[in-house]
């Protein structure tokens, strides 16, 4: 087994390249060593084809001997030619993006694999119908966009389509839609799309324009239907104008007469979508049916009124409660936005006569006649025996009473002094001022001066003497009786104090 392998190892020097020792024959000769007679037949094809590639390293090597020979500056090197021109892979995933009764839109992507020398110059879309191979370019010129519309084509057709990228170095292979694309438009379930205000009551007055827009989506494009409360619209009061978006309903005075459910129906094929919605169209009110007086009595009336036979097409919100005197005819308002049908109408003035009406409201304000009462009511003047109460006097009479008596005082001779008390009594009483027992006269003695003023009694002694001092009395008296106050009043000389004081301290 060692001595086989060497002839092989001889051979391979003549083979012509490395490439060919890769080639599977070398392999099987490796492969199956356990096996004595293979090898050795294996062995003998490339000992016959041996001289056979050698030939072409011996015809070669005379000219790489001769080669060196040669100046090589002397011969020029002939221009590299550029590279050839190499198309473009297919492009990629080829979709149908939409589709109509005439037409097809499809899209893709651009090719994995774009040369770098020679580009992309567009694509060419081709079409055929199923069943054939004719293949007709379905854009003229090609197109550099990723998307595109083939037009003008039979409804119901089935068409392959396939899409080619085009370079200067040739058409690329065609990427082809799997499936024959029918020439159909793609359904879409309809369906109406009613504005969120339009989902509660749509109130107008009468008079006003009514422009209702309402977006719907389907395909193919929906058929669109109206309905007022289930039956057709009546074409002299409502217009309807429907696009491939939205359909609106147009009504250019409103009425009453315009109030109702209205319908909005988009159908596609056997699916359909209904939306409605409710106008109601209101105005003003009419007055009550009736109102009357039920009851008077001191400064009240009591009223009462029936609703009214017309409420504007809507309810009734309030009641506005009106009087005149029948002196000035002049009107008033009582009460405003009231909801009951009977009120109480209070602080009316005595002797006057009333007249009472009444207006009915709605969203739309007040109602422009009214209902009047057809009697009056009058506030009775009530007869009143005023018995006063008889007056009794109080009786103010007291005998007379000191409320502040004299006190015992000390003076300094030649300085004035005064004795206060202070006395009441009804009626007033009359004052006396006594000194030791004797009645003292302003009038006779200018040393004195005596003075009653709101109950207050004074006597001033004016610059006393040693003799001023002793027991002073004031009275007061009058019908009732009289009352006495005294006190002591001492006159000292100067320094007499000081030496009184020296004395008690010793």
């Amino acid at each position: 087994m060692p001595a086989k392998p060497a002839p092989i190892k001889k051979a391979a020097p003549k083979e012509p390249a490395p490439k060919k020792e890769e080639a599977p024959a070398p392999a099987p000769a490796e492969a199956a060593p356990a096996e004595v007679a293979p090898p050795a037949e294996v062995e003998a094809p490339p000992a016959e084809a041996a001289p056979a590639e050698a030939a072409a390293p011996a015809e070669a090597a005379p000219t790489e001997e001769k080669a060196p020979a040669e100046p090589a500056p002397e011969q020029p090197k002939a221009p590299t030619p550029p590279p050839p021109d190499e198309p473009t892979s297919e492009p990629l995933e080829v979709t149908v993006d939409d589709k109509s009764d005439t037409s097809v839109t499809i899209t893709w992507r651009p090719p994995k694999t774009i040369p770098a020398n020679s580009g992309l110059d567009g694509y060419t879309v081709e079409i055929t119908k199923e069943g054939t191979e004719d293949w007709k370019a379905a854009n003229e010129d090609l197109t550099v966009s990723c998307r595109y519309v083939i037009k003008n084509q039979t409804t119901g057709d089935r068409l392959l389509i396939r899409v080619v990228a085009v370079n200067p170095g040739g058409r690329s292979p065609p990427a082809t839609i799997a499936d024959p694309v029918l020439v159909k438009e793609v359904g879409a379930r309809p369906k109406v799309r009613l504005p969120r205000f339009l989902r509660q009551r749509y109130v107008k007055k009468v008079g006003e324009k009514i422009n209702i827009v309402i977006p719907y989506s389907g395909k193919p494009k929906p058929v669109v239907s109206w309905l007022k409360d289930g039956q057709p619209l009546d074409s002299k009061r409502a217009n309807i104008r429907t696009s491939d978006r939205d359909s609106i309903l147009f009504i250019r005075q409103a009425e009453r007469v315009d109030s109702g459910s209205y319908e909005m129906c988009v159908k596609v094929d056997d699916f359909e979508d209904k939306a409605a919605i409710i106008i109601q169209i209101i105005e003003l009110p009419g007055p009550p049916a009736s109102i009357k007086i039920v009851d008077v009595w001191g400064f009240n009336v009591a009223l009462e009124w029936t609703v009214p036979k017309d409420n504007g097409n809507t309810e009734i919100t309030g009641y506005t409660v009106q009087k005149a005197d029948k002196k000035t005819g002049d009107w008033f308002n009582i009460l405003e936005h009231y909801a009951r049908l009977n009120a109480t109408i209070s602080d009316l003035i005595m002797g006057n006569t009333y007249t009472f009406r009444v207006f009915a409201e709605n969203k739309c304000g007040l109602s422009e006649e009214c209902a009047v009462t057809k009697g009056e009511a009058t506030i009775v003047k009530e007869v009143i025996d005023y018995k006063p109460t008889p007056f009794v006097e109080h009786d103010f009479t007291e005998a007379p009473k000191f409320t502040t008596v004299l006190n015992d005082r000390s003076t300094t001779v030649g300085y004035s002094t005064k004795l206060l008390c202070s006395v009441r009594g009804c009626p007033k009483p009359k004052i006396m001022w006594m000194k030791n027992k004797m009645i003292l006269n302003n009038m006779d003695n200018p040393k004195y001066r005596m003075i009653s003023t709101g109950g207050i009694c004074t006597l001033e002694i004016r610059k006393p003497g040693p003799y001023d001092g002793g027991e002073y009395v004031c009275r007061a008296e009058n019908t009732l009786g009289k009352v006495d106050t005294g006190c002591k009043l001492e006159v000292r000389k100067p320094g007499q104090a000081d030496a009184d004081k020296d004395k008690k301290e010793q």
